[in-house]
């Protein structure tokens, strides 16, 4: 394998950091990079941005507005973004529920969903997760009764990701209460107007309102809502969380964020000498950097498989796995170059506007909300233990 960029792909870098240079908000990277927080105002401004550009729909085929990157292209504008402080991309849209309708959907379903997700007119969020059914989905007691020309689903769906502003949710509903776990179930659009709709706010412990629970009570879904084949939506999900799981990889965000890690390292003084000296903490920042490399080819060579028109199987639940904890582990490096500093909580410096006296170093404000709210990675788009099962099944056939 060459891991050198090709004189194209050089010019092709060049081509995406001047458009970061003239078309990345300043207003808004300041914010990413000072881990202040994002309004859904940045988010959608910068999505409209990209969609101008052409360069919003990176996984979507030409044909229907997507960039058509080759595997490396993509990397390094996703490489390109996380260095430049860009905001990420909202996934349940246009990387999640978009692909499902493109595989799976109809020419009307298409016409109808794809172009507002791809301007950003329509914010959607994910309902699969349930109480008692998470890293066990198929245990999913959400149903949907067919009366008619409408679906009346009832039911509860958790941790709701940005919830409390999404227009659209994709549902997996059980339309089959007597069929095997992983059959009976259906992949539905739902309106989040449609009366018989309550969302409830769920606050995590840094105070922030980021996930929900999202209640289901004789909601009437139109049957043209519902993508693929009744009962067969089981296969709709495990597409979805192939994507889910490759874009939680992260390896953007963790290059970009062991860089500062470093720098940090090479700033804080510990016995008088820079951290970044300290044998045991240089010896787990060499492991980081090293596990992050090989994560970064076994992601290249999944993309390039996707991009042969092969769907990204068992061998994304290898990039999950190390993805996750790689970010977790970066987060738990900072806190320890944080030290004692990392102890204050002050929500207040998360704001854009604040103009307060900081406590420690102005990297130390967020080290322990970032650390505590990465702990859910190795959890949420399958828990890392299932991940391990689904190696041990369908790669090591045991």
């Amino acid at each position: 394998m060459d891991i050198n960029y090709t004189p194209e792909e050089l010019a092709f870098r060049d081509e995406v950091r001047a458009f970061l240079d003239n078309k990345l908000p300043k207003e808004i990277a300041s914010k990413v990079k000072n881990n202040q927080h994002l309004g859904k105002e940045d988010t959608i401004r910068w999505q409209k941005i990209l969609n101008e550009k052409g360069w919003m729909a990176l996984h979507w085929p030409k044909e229907h507005g997507g960039t058509g990157w080759s595997p490396i292209q993509k990397h390094i504008f996703e490489e390109e973004c996380a260095e430049y402080g860009a905001p990420t991309v909202l996934p349940f849209g246009v990387n999640m529920v978009a692909p499902v309708i493109i595989k799976f959907g109809t020419e009307e379903q298409k016409k109808t969903y794809l172009p507002s997700i791809l301007n950003s007119d329509v914010w959607w969020c994910q309902g699969y997760s349930e109480p008692g059914a998470g890293s066990d989905l198929a245990g999913l007691k959400t149903k949907a009764v067919r009366e008619g020309d409408h679906y009346v689903v009832n039911g509860q769906k958790t941790w709701t990701t940005l919830g409390q502003h999404a227009d659209w949710i994709f549902c997996l509903v059980r339309t089959d209460p007597n069929a095997k776990k992983q059959e009976g179930i259906s992949f539905l659009l739902i309106d989040m107007e449609t009366p018989g709709i309550t969302v409830r706010p769920l606050i995590t412990l840094d105070g922030e309102h980021e996930v929900n629970e999202v209640f289901f009570d004789d909601v009437k879904v139109p049957v043209e809502n519902l993508v693929g084949e009744e009962n067969k939506g089981w296969t709709c999900a495990k597409y979805l969380l192939t994507f889910e799981r490759t874009g939680i990889a992260g390896v953007g965000q963790s290059k970009a964020a062991l860089k500062h890690l470093k720098d940090v390292a090479g700033k804080v003084q510990q016995n008088g000498k820079p951290l970044i000296e300290d044998p045991l903490f240089r010896n787990r920042l060499a492991d980081v950097e090293m596990e992050l490399m090989a994560l970064e080819m076994t992601n290249l060579r999944t993309v390039a498989a996707a991009q042969a028109g092969g769907v990204p199987g068992a061998e994304s639940s290898f990039l999950k796995i190390m993805g996750t904890e790689l970010r977790q582990e970066i987060t738990d490096l900072f806190r320890r170059a944080a030290g004692p500093y990392a102890q204050p909580f002050l929500p207040e410096t998360f704001e854009a506007d604040y103009d307060g006296e900081m406590v420690g170093p102005d990297f130390t404000n967020s080290v322990s909300t970032k650390y505590f709210n990465m702990r859910k990675l190795s959890i949420f788009g399958g828990s890392n233990e299932i991940q391990k099962n689904i190696i041990a099944k369908m790669i090591l056939g045991l």
